[in-house]
């Protein structure tokens, strides 16, 4: 009988479920393993801490469309290294499978080198934190793995490998191998409240309609596109969930949210929470006497926060599809409503508030400026990462996305540091795309050295940093201890590792900077100076809270 250790078990199993890449740094009890990995198609993408493995992950996984994200981490320090990463991907419902190394178990309790409950660490942060227990389970423990991260809401699972586990050997021909994990189930809603959702929206005056993530992890971007264009209901997205139908489209208004919200008769919720990107569903954000229809494919998430009117247990692009077909003849849409007009001239209004600002000359930079032009020079189909505060601010109300899975910032977790390692995981999600990273200086701090990981292994991301030289998330108040920080030139570090970097200081600047930074082919830094006393939440222009 072939005998077989715990690192070929693993391989043989991460390659069976479909495996493109794993993102990690090398290490016990994993070395074995990366050896064996190493021979197979399985891209390995080694980076500079394992924070930025699990965020690339959680990329990989939003541009994909929710094919998992796969990241590995040596015992102790190297999880521990992990769990911001990963508890970022469990708010925003990321799904990513995340292998964590550990002490072996026959040393349990007696002082073992990087002995550590893991498992107690992971389990508030991922849907299933689990110890393999036998060698010879590693690949049922796998596809368990992957099956679990994408059904239902998705999310992280973490599975604990202890050392004396991956190397022991075990007969192969008494292994199981299950096939590759299946597609996720799309339940359908009830059919008798898919009618009455629709009979709710056949009477209201001034409907509104909030879709999130859910709609990019069920693959529901064409039913949503469908079903907004049947009914004619004007759509706002949570800053997350952007791009899940282009952003010119005549019933995406963004810049009317906040006062489509407080004036709705009738608010439909697909794949999103009301969480505090949308005050809870509660007064004022919302109108007390507002109707809602919520839908949701995990029950217990519909009336959190709020009681709802009729609330739809189901797959988003199911339900979609149930009510665009029930909705056929029956609303014929409100395009002519005095609701949406004034919903127009509202948009209106804002963009032309905000038009001498887009046009700024300043020095130092606006932030308004540079995202004018960033919104001017990126393709449709651009991957942007935005992190930061001022500059997430800024970018929400000037740059659209048009494409699923094609926008990612900090999240409702409010990660900061997301940016690099997001550009990176996208890029390797999605290498046909090109991917842009907007942060601001201090968020770009976090994981800077990750352009060293871009820079070796040829991922041509543009970093652009808003560089106030500030903290600008932490106070506004001027007087506030180690809020200020320079403006550092980080075009330099990353010229110095061998990539593209420029110092930007006039907006005149800024597109023939981005010009040469995409011509150069290498991953890019252009540090763009600009005014650190520029405030968002003064400007009158804000209009994407949270």
């Amino acid at each position: 009988m072939a005998l077989v250790n715990g690192g070929q078990l693993l391989t043989k199993a991460l390659v069976k479920q479909g495996t493109e890449i794993i993102f990690f740094i090398e290490g016990d009890p994993f070395l074995k393993a990366q050896r064996y990995l190493a021979k197979e198609p399985i891209r390995l993408l080694d980076v500079r801490h394992e924070q930025a493995a699990a965020m690339m992950a959680h990329a990989y996984a939003r541009v994909t469309g929710g094919k998992p994200g796969v990241c590995m981490a040596a015992a102790g320090p190297g999880v521990t290294n992990l769990v911001t990463g990963v508890a970022n991907a469990f708010s925003d419902c990321a799904p990513i499978v995340v292998l964590g190394g550990s002490f072996p178990t026959r040393e349990s309790d007696m002082g073992a080198f990087q002995e550590l409950d893991q498992l107690n660490m992971m389990r508030p942060i991922t849907k299933w934190a689990v110890k393999v227990p036998t060698t010879q389970r590693i690949p049922e423990y796998l596809e368990l793995a992957f099956r679990t991260a994408t059904s239902g809401r998705p999310g992280p699972v973490y599975l604990d490998l202890p050392l004396d586990i991956l190397s022991a050997e075990v007969e192969e021909d008494k292994v199981n191998f299950p096939g590759h994990y299946p597609a996720p189930a799309r339940p359908m809603g009830d059919p008798s409240l898919v009618s009455k959702a629709i009979d709710l929206l056949f009477n209201a005056q001034r409907p509104v309609l909030l879709t999130g993530s859910g709609i990019i992890w069920s693959g529901a971007s064409g039913q949503l596109r469908e079903f907004v264009d049947t009914v004619g209901i004007p759509l706002f997205t949570t800053p997350q969930g952007r791009g899940v139908i282009p952003e010119d489209h005549p019933l995406c208004l963004p810049s009317a949210r906040n006062f489509a919200l407080r004036n709705a008769d009738v608010i439909m919720v697909v794949g999103t929470r009301l969480n505090f990107v949308f005050t809870f569903g509660r007064a004022p954000r919302f109108d007390p006497a507002v109707k809602v229809i919520q839908v949701d494919i995990q029950p217990e998430y519909i009336s959190q926060n709020r009681p709802v009117d009729v609330g739809i247990a189901g797959d988003a692009r199911m339900v979609l599809q149930q009510l665009t077909d029930k909705a056929r003849g029956k609303i014929s849409g409100w395009a002519e409503s005095p609701w949406l007009k004034k919903l127009k001239d509202t948009e209106s209004q804002h963009q032309a508030k905000s038009k001498a600002l887009l046009e700024s000359d300043q020095v130092p930079i606006h932030t308004a400026r540079l995202c004018k032009e960033v919104r001017d020079f990126i393709p449709r189909d651009a991957v942007l990462a935005v992190d930061g505060n001022e500059i997430l601010t800024w970018a929400r109300q000037i740059i659209n996305t048009n494409v699923p899975g094609h926008r990612m910032n900090c999240g409702p977790f409010g990660c900061l540091g997301v940016a690099v390692p997001f550009g990176i995981g996208a890029k390797l999600g999605k290498p046909g795309a090109p991917v842009f990273v907007l942060s601001g200086d201090g968020s770009f701090g976090f994981n800077g050295m990750e352009m060293d990981t871009a820079i070796r292994h040829k991922i041509p991301i543009v970093v652009i940093i808003s560089n106030n030289g500030s903290w600008a998330s932490m106070s506004h108040d001027e007087n506030v201890p180690g809020k200020y920080l320079g403006h550092q030139r980080y075009d330099l570090m990353v010229s110095a590792f061998g990539g593209y970097g420029e110092l930007v200081e006039h907006p005149r600047d800024i597109r023939p900077a981005l010009e040469r930074a995409v011509a150069s082919g290498k991953p890019a830094c252009l540090n763009v100076i600009t005014d650190t006393y520029v405030k968002s939440h003064q400007s009158g222009l804000l209009h994407y809270e949270a």
